[in-house]
């Protein structure tokens, strides 16, 4: 191991205790910036924040090569989910946790300090290098917002590198679903509960008979479908004349997404006309999938550069969009690299130390192996 583990565990624990959260990332890119900055890189913060309604933009980092080499691109976002502030990290027998009461946030700062201290160590040890390109996105979590707001004219990069994922360091996610969204509003017939019900239609009710009538949860092996939300009504003595519901299909097969989106809009629309009342459906493309073989080259790298580690690499598939999503469609082939982490999105979330620094390790061994 060529880390400087130490160096890395602090930058960590550092890194987690910012106070930040989705679409206010300023805490957080106000730390990255004079890091950033020390590495030699040139930096810039985007648009994105005043995009998208959030305190920052993207910061887009450029670190100049000193051979000739294919660019590369690492990528992580700064936002977590909640709870993820006041967070007070342990580490205890060579693990890193929260105490209980909120996340770790290693999703996905474990990815941001890995490539800072990969770069650094690169810088150290005096590796020839071609440009390395770095984009910490704001509004990852719940609809990879920042990502979908960056100009990505400006990068160079050949191969992409997303430091996001679950799963051992060596772990190489190479395909991953695209994802429409749907959305419905039914509406039914308001009528006074308690004394004339008979003049009202039940928009939960119908709403309720949809669900029911509607394939969701896991599909097959590529495909799966959710309701997540719904909201309606205003008083419970009066019959609720409107519902939303709002879900999700997602695929690693286009024409199974566009063929499970199309059978949840049917049930609505069929039961609502059985009942006599209207839906408004609106469905709505999120980000589409990618796919990339063993023989392209953001991939050879990665394998090269685990097995550099003494890992053997381990290409998997993914049901969860990314960043890596958004870039990929702009024309970067780009994967998602394991972090090791586990229980990510909850209180129970853990990083070993020895898979931080592995995850700095793989980010060192691509910039060597490009």
């Amino acid at each position: 191991m060529q880390i400087n583990t130490q160096r890395l565990l602090e930058e960590f624990l550092e890194l987690v205790q910012v106070d930040c959260g989705t679409k206010d990332e300023r805490p957080m890119a106000d730390a990255l910036r004079p890091k950033l900055e020390a590495l030699g890189c040139t930096v810039v913060e985007d648009d994105a924040g005043a995009k998208i309604g959030g305190t920052a933009g993207n910061l887009i980092a450029v670190l100049e090569g000193s051979k000739d080499a294919p660019a590369l691109l690492f990528c992580a976002h700064m936002d977590r989910v909640s709870p993820g502030r006041g967070i007070k990290p342990i580490v205890e027998d060579g693990v890193i946790k929260s105490d209980g009461s909120t996340i770790l946030a290693a999703d996905d700062v474990a990815g941001i300090a890995a490539i800072l201290e990969g770069i650094r160590t690169a810088q150290e040890q005096q590796i020839p290098h071609g440009r390395v390109e770095i984009l910490f996105t704001v509004a990852e979590e719940g609809g990879l917002f920042g990502a979908k707001s960056v100009d990505a004219s400006q990068f160079e990069a050949k191969a992409g590198f997303f430091l996001d994922s679950g799963g051992p360091v060596g772990t190489i996610v190479v395909q991953a679903p695209a994802q429409k969204n749907v959305t419905a509003t039914i509406h039914g017939r308001a009528a006074h509960a308690g004394v004339e019900p008979e003049k009202g239609i039940n928009a939960i009710v119908v709403a309720a008979e949809a669900l029911t009538k509607m394939k969701l949860g896991r599909i097959d092996a590529e495909t799966t479908a959710n309701i997540g939300l719904i909201q309606g009504g205003t008083a419970t003595n009066i019959v609720p004349d409107r519902v939303e519901l709002n879900g999700e299909a997602r695929s690693r097969d286009q024409a199974k997404l566009d063929k499970q989106a199309a059978h949840m809009v049917e049930v609505i629309q069929s039961v609502c006309a059985a009942h006599g009342v209207e839906a408004e459906v609106v469905v709505k493309d999120s980000y589409q999938a990618f796919c990339l073989s063993e023989d392209d080259y953001p991939v050879k790298l990665a394998a090269s550069a685990a097995r550099a580690m003494g890992l053997e690499p381990r290409l998997q598939s993914t049901g969860g969009g990314s960043d890596a999503n958004i870039i990929n469609a702009c024309g970067i082939p780009s994967v998602i690299l394991g972090m090791g982490y586990h229980n990510v999105h909850t209180t129970q979330e853990i990083i070993p130390v020895d898979q931080l620094a592995a995850a700095a390790e793989f980010v060192l061994q691509i910039i060597k192996a490009s």
